[in-house]
């Protein structure tokens, strides 16, 4: 195909938003970054006075290569299933609509299935070339590296085989605008000269090595670290991880307290995994899971006899756990009798089975959990006062998963690589809407919830394609924004959903007054929020004093 008309961009402008109260632009699930050109020509200026040329070109082809990868996804998605020309043209499309340069085609001739590609675009308006003639005059070679890494990136993606770019024309170096023309790399006679620019090795990655070399020797020198399996870098996180490994060097209770879901059974194993017991068992029970009348008989062990049905003597937890590590989960929900036993094996270090009468000693780490405040347990009288005492030597308090949300991209990618490899599937990650999501979320259920979305994420995601909002949650809309977008005519405006119509419709047909939809709409924007009045009135789009002096108009209005 020779030089072509660009198709209509309604549905790439589509995909573009803006949520300024959030602070975010997105295309489609991408999170975006509007920048000066300004900004990009200081990073210019750096890199190539600080590496050189070289390396600046280096780190710069590659930065645009990324990104015309990721366009090239995007083009799949959005015109899949048009024309081949029409879904190739995304890109430049899109080069164009994020501000790069104008592209202008000269003649396309390319066939995916023989790998055939043959191309060549005039650019104009480069931004990369207005900065440099700004920092550094006129150059003796064409200088639109990220650009030029953009189209290799894109048209590769897109082909499914490397395509190199060369800028044959740049406007830095004198002409009236840019030239481009991309061919797969062994149709080019030099093409060993250009393909280092793509690669990774490079001199900057060469010292990052040496850099890493150099902390690991370090590390030699330090005090080994226990290593454990759990995942996270936030504070809390690490407060309750230091107060777990310093508990290991020792026999001491520990009593884990925290959510359901907050993963105390992990921290549990983690806690016998790093002590001298490591070789021993470990044995977990959760006590809200039996009956009240086999309690006993599970942690103790029953004789032969001792009640219908008890054919055979059997030993119970604490024997099977005997040298090891014994973790009693919901312990809150013992009931009396089996605490009282329990208190005994704690001070005595033995035990009875039930309907016998020999003491048996036991060697036992104890390690309880529970999610229920065991203090007003006692002050109810549900929980004994003495073995409250008892189990509370060493409380270690597990933070819930909204308290640590800078650890969700931690947790995320470890979780991926799980479920993938469970699945046998192959994905490219999760967009960057989707991890925005998770990360807003409020997760009553925690680390347990979050490992079931990211497994229905992997299940629903398709092969070699990115896991979406939509993959995750079986309601995307609610975490979905609808904020300004760009329209037709390229100006920004508000793009609500049809949904919102269909609401006003609801609400103008259900006989309420504006001033009763108004304080429905305030005090469920208070509960939503936990009673943040700041968070509340962020969702309203008013200011904080504003829901103030409402809520007490409201609260006036009731009493009167």
């Amino acid at each position: 195909m020779a030089g072509i008309e660009y198709p209509e961009i309604n549905d790439l402008r589509s995909l573009v938003h803006f949520s300024s109260e959030d602070g975010l632009i997105w295309l489609d699930q991408n999170r975006m970054v509007l920048m000066h050109t300004a900004s990009l020509s200081e990073l210019r200026k750096e890199l190539i006075t600080s590496l050189g040329n070289e390396q600046a070109r280096r780190v710069l082809t590659r930065m645009g290569y990324a990104a015309g990868v990721r366009d090239a996804e995007l083009a799949r998605k959005i015109r899949g299933h048009q024309s081949l020309k029409d879904a190739f043209v995304v890109g430049p499309q899109l080069h164009m609509l994020e501000g790069s340069v104008q592209v202008e085609t000269v003649r396309l001739d390319m066939d995916i299935d023989n790998g055939k590609f043959d191309g060549e675009f005039i650019w104009h308006n480069s931004w990369e070339a207005e900065v440099h003639l700004a920092e550094f005059g006129h150059a003796a070679d064409p200088i639109c590296w990220m650009e030029l890494g953009y189209a290799s990136g894109y048209t590769t993606a897109f082909m499914g085989r490397f395509i190199l770019f060369k800028e044959v024309e740049c406007a830095a170096t004198g002409t009236n605008h840019c030239r481009i023309v991309g061919r797969p790399a062994e149709a080019w006679p030099d093409a060993d000269a250009y393909l280092p620019y793509f690669e990774e090795d490079s001199v900057l990655g060469k010292l990052l090595e040496l850099r890493d070399q150099v902390d690991a020797l370090r590390s030699t020198l330090c005090k080994n670290r226990p290593t454990t399996n759990l995942i996270g870098a936030s504070a809390g996180f690490q407060t309750a991880i230091s107060l777990i490994t310093k508990a290991a060097a020792t026999n001491v209770t520990v009593l884990l307290l925290g959510e359901t879901g907050v993963g105390k059974e992990r921290f549990a194993r983690t806690l016998h995994e790093l002590g001298a017991r490591k070789d021993a068992p470990f044995v977990a029970i959760n006590c809200a899971a039996l009956p009240h009348d086999l309690i006993e008989s599970e942690l103790f062990g029953v004789e032969k006899g001792a009640y219908t049905g008890a054919d055979t003597s059997r030993a119970g937890k604490f024997e099977r756990a005997d040298g090891g590590t014994l973790f009693l989960d919901e312990i809150g929900e013992l009931p009396a009798a089996a605490q009282a036993k329990l208190l005994r094996a704690l001070q005595e270090g033995e035990i009875e089975r039930l309907g016998g009468d020999q003491v048996r000693k036991v060697n036992v780490r104890l390690v309880a959990a529970t999610n229920v405040n065991l203090q007003e347990a006692v002050k109810e009288g549900r929980f004994r006062n003495d073995l409250y005492y008892r189990l509370n030597v060493y409380p270690v308090t597990i933070p819930p998963l909204r308290e640590r949300a800078s650890d969700i991209p931690l947790l995320v990618d470890a979780l991926l690589k799980r479920f993938t490899a469970l699945h046998d599937k192959k994905l490219m990650g999760i967009t960057d809407k989707a991890l925005r999501a998770l990360g807003d979320y409020a997760w009553p259920g925690n680390i347990r919830e979050l490992e079931n979305i990211i497994e229905r994420g992997v299940i629903l995601a398709p092969q070699h394609d990115w896991i979406e909002l939509e993959h995750l949650f079986t309601s995307p809309a609610q975490y979905d924004q609808f904020p300004i977008g760009v329209g037709a005519d390229g100006v920004l405006s508000n793009k609500a959903p049809h949904e919102i119509n269909d609401l006003a419709t609801l609400l103008s047909q259900s006989g309420r007054s504006l001033h009763d939809i108004e304080n429905l709409m305030i005090n469920h924007a208070v509960t939503q929020s936990g009673g943040n009045l700041a968070k509340a009135a962020r969702a309203l789009g008013i200011s904080r004093p504003q829901l103030s002096y409402r809520l007490k108009k409201l609260s006036d209005t009731s009493s009167a």
